[in-house]
């Protein structure tokens, strides 16, 4: 009896440890920055324009511009937790060759961007990247497009402006639902410092939406579309499954190439 109550204890100190490291270590376990140095020149093999924006704590926010002699719009591009725009050539060129302009933009300690990260902090400095297109383009000209990771901070952005379309690649329902998912032995409701409920935002979305899943995705499940697209009212919206595809690479699938067809022409 002493013994199984010694292993009891122990067991619960290491369940306490486990938890205590995952909330102080959180950010390590979310995002997964490239840095680029600041000197770092970009190709993207096309006119563009490099800039920087800076917020309201000083931090500067790294982004590219590609530009088109007659744009049929604007996309404005958060990429996933992983990487830098410096990797994003893929995606410019797939804007381009239907005609808009992109800008691209790295996240705070992402690329050459700086910056202390918190969840409202990622949300403003996307407002203040939407602003800056804004000075340049109408609302109806502007689409917003979030990959992974990047869902999140999309759909918050639409639902707080009225952009032409919401294109959402391998989106979660919420953070808090994928962080249950993948650490099912831990209270994330009670640890999570970022949440991204893009379940309460989609509510607030007048736009189109459009939604690109890969049903063999291992790192977001499928399910995470499928109950995110449930969850936004009325019929303005699309899911598109693609049955054979992953996370990654679902540009090379082809019911991504229709689907961004039809959203782009």
């Amino acid at each position: 009896m002493r013994r199984l109550k010694k292993w009891g204890l122990i067991l619960v100190f290491l369940y306490v440890l486990i938890a205590v490291l995952a909330y102080t270590y959180q950010e390590r376990l979310v995002f997964f920055p490239s840095k680029m140095p600041l000197s770092h020149t970009y190709d993207f093999c096309q006119d563009f324009e490099e800039f920087y924006l800076t917020a309201n704590d000083g931090a500067k926010l790294n982004a590219v511009h590609i530009k088109q002699p007659e744009a049929k719009g604007v996309v404005l591009y958060f990429h996933g937790n992983s990487g830098n725009i410096s990797h994003l050539g893929h995606v410019a060129n797939l804007f381009s060759r239907k005609g808009y302009e992109s800008v691209l933009v790295d996240y705070r300690t992402y690329g050459k961007s700086t910056g202390e990260v918190s969840e409202q902090a990622l949300y403003d400095d996307a407002q203040m990247f939407y602003d800056y297109i804004r000075e340049k383009y109408d609302e109806e000209d502007i689409l917003v497009y979030g990959r992974s990771f990047g869902t999140g901070i999309a759909t918050w952005l639409a639902s707080k402006n009225e952009p032409k379309k919401l294109i959402l690649e391998s989106p979660f329902y919420s953070a808090v639902a994928l962080g249950k998912h993948r650490f099912p032995f831990l209270p994330i409701d009670w640890l999570s410092n970022f949440r991204f409920p893009s379940n309460e935002y989609v509510k607030k979305i007048d736009c189109p939406i459009y939604i690109f899943h890969g049903k063999e995705d291992s790192v977001i499940p499928y399910e995470s579309a499928q109950k995110l697209y449930e969850a936004i009212p009325g019929e303005n919206k699309e899911l598109l499954t693609i049955v054979e595809g992953g996370h990654n690479y679902l540009q090379d699938f082809k019911t991504f190439k229709e689907g961004m067809d039809k959203i782009l022409n």
